[in-house]
C-alpha cells in the first residue's frame, strides 16, 4: 500500500465514524519523519478514541500495522502513527491551539500543502 492509499484508507476510516474538519497535509518537502499528516475533530474524548481505532482496525485489516498511538489515556489528542502517515485525532479547543494546520502549512511562498478532503 502507498502513501496515497494509506491517505485515503485513513481518511474514508474517520468519515467512517463522523470525525469533522479532517485536513491533509503533505509535509514530504518539509520533514523526512512521514509524507503525510492527516488532521480531524472529535466532539468528545470517546469520540476521539473512537475514531482512532477504526482508522487502526481498517489499517490493520489492509495489513498496515500502526506503529503507535499517543495520548489514549487524556483522549484530548490522540496521536496514532501509520508511519507514512500521521493521524491526529482531538478536540476542536485543542486542536485550535496547537494550530498544527498553519505549523506545517509554512511552505515556500505560493506552496498549499494543506488540502481538505
Amino acid at each position: 500500500m502507498n502513501s496515497e492509499q494509506l491517505c485515503s484508507l485513513v481518511v474514508d476510516a474517520l468519515n467512517d465514524v463522523k470525525a469533522q474538519d479532517i485536513v491533509l497535509l503533505d509535509v514530504r518537502d518539509m520533514t523526512t519523519v512521514t509524507d503525510y499528516m492527516i488532521i480531524a475533530s472529535g466532539t468528545s474524548s470517546r469520540h476521539v478514541q473512537a475514531l482512532v481505532d477504526n482508522v487502526a482496525e481498517k489499517a490493520r485489516q489492509a495489513g498496515h500495522r500502526p506503529i503507535g498511538v499517543e495520548g489514549e489515556e487524556g483522549g484530548e489528542w490522540v496521536l496514532l502513527d501509520l508511519q507514512d502517515a500521521l493521524v491526529h485525532v482531538m478536540l476542536p479547543g485543542v486542536r485550535e491551539f496547537y494550530n498544527l494546520e498553519k505549523l506545517w502549512s509554512l511552505g515556500a511562498p505560493g506552496d498549499r500543502a494543506a488540502t481538505d478532503r
